[in-house]
């Protein structure tokens, strides 16, 4: 990311975006790990709604980063083919 910022010279509202979905991203797979390790704890045996949290939060991180690629690109596509 910090090569096609200096590269591409980005504006400041474009590398703010990136930073979000970035993080926004990281935070949901922080918060994924911890919600799979707390169902592990609560339900040792895997039940049927404890694998459905599961799917569920790994869903959201793949959304999120299916978002963060479609911005990604969407920032980038202008510079490269200028």
């Amino acid at each position: 990311m910090f090569i096609g910022i200096w590269f591409f010279r980005l504006k400041v509202w474009q590398i703010s975006a990136l930073t979000l979905v970035i993080i926004i991203v990281l935070v949901l797979e922080l918060i994924n790990s911890i919600m799979e390790r707390f169902v592990d704890v609560v339900s040792p045996r895997l039940h049927s709604q404890a694998k459905d949290i599961k799917d569920i939060m790994a869903g959201a991180v793949l959304i999120a980063s299916i978002g963060s690629v479609i911005i990604g690109v969407l920032i980038f596509l202008p510079y490269i083919f200028v």
